[in-house]
């Protein structure tokens, strides 16, 4: 999420987007009909992995904004989470689109509305905006930083302060939407550069597996705790700001929390993408892996 320097506000040449954090419990409305002569419900069966590759790619195409996706192994379904703004009519889109395949989609709601975060966890300025920095890495001994790329779209210089005086370094590369990672070439040789999030010294990077207990720092609402419930999700902000291959989480954040940081212990796991709640009532998140964007460009965590 970022934040302005007034308030949330939608992107207009960059497109400014802000993770806006769930509220509320997700209520899954999906149940089998319960089987002649008995009250039990039946537990839905499983789907094979074209059904389920089917269905996702459906959910895709209808293209409603304010959905999420990912497949659950362990039920062999689509989870569709959707925010307050989509209609029964479009869920129905989405079961008409998947076809024959439908009966392999469950959906959940969650109050609030999905949307871009954008305001290590340490506050970073742009021209316009506020964010979180991600992680310090580095190629070979040039050293760069890593946020969410829908902070760094569009955006030169970047400030270690709000009154823009304190220049960390400049835009060296930016990846959104699809992905969500972008990065910072620090110029400033004598700001302190080290490799962790707050105290934590963070070694390397991985991917967590679901149900992993993960910590989330950002400028806005600091050191966060929650787990991993999804994992290669896909999200649509709306606006044709479709990202793929996020980690879910039911830990919070709030704007100008995005491309802060998500870890667990001396592991780096991933960039705040975005989201819908606040850290009063909670929410969903979603985090694009920190190990693609170091794969993208050449970094070590360090």
């Amino acid at each position: 999420m970022r934040t302005t320097r007034t308030a949330l506000r939608p992107g207009i040449r960059r497109r400014t987007r802000l993770a806006a954090v769930t509220t509320g419990l997700a209520t899954a409305f999906a149940l089998a009909a319960p089987t002649s002569g008995s009250a039990v419900a039946a537990v839905p069966s499983a789907h094979d992995a074209v059904t389920l590759a089917e269905a996702s790619n459906s959910v895709l195409e209808a293209d409603v904004a304010g959905t999420a996706w990912s497949v659950d192994p362990a039920s062999g379904r689509v989870v569709v989470t959707a925010d307050s703004r989509v209609s029964a009519a479009e869920i129905a889109t989405i079961r008409r689109a998947a076809g024959d395949s439908a009966d392999a989609i469950t959906v959940t709601h969650v109050k609030g509305r999905f949307a871009p975060l954008i305001s290590g966890g340490d506050a970073i300025y742009s021209g316009t905006g506020r964010c979180s920095l991600g992680f310090n890495a580095r190629r070979g001994t040039t050293q760069y930083f890593v946020t969410a790329g829908h902070c760094t779209d569009g955006a030169g210089t970047w400030y270690g302060n709000s009154a823009r005086t304190t220049v960390l370094g400049a835009t060296a590369g930016s990846s959104f939407p699809g992905d969500d990672y972008g990065l910072v070439r620090y110029t400033n040789a004598t700001v302190p550069k080290p490799s962790a999030v707050g105290s934590q010294t963070i070694t390397r990077a991985a991917t967590p597996t679901v149900g992993t207990t993960v910590h989330r720092r950002g400028s806005t609402t600091g050191l966060r705790s929650g787990r991993v419930t999804a994992l290669n999700a896909t999200v649509n902000y709306g606006g044709g700001q479709i990202v793929h291959g996020l980690i879910q989480t039911n830990v919070c954040a709030e704007p100008g929390d995005s491309g802060g940081s998500l870890y667990a212990g001396n592991t780096a796991y991933g960039l705040t993408s975005g989201g819908s709640g606040n850290c009063t009532f909670g929410g969903t998140t979603f985090y694009q892996p920190v190990v693609e964007a170091l794969n993208a460009y050449g970094l070590t965590i360090g």
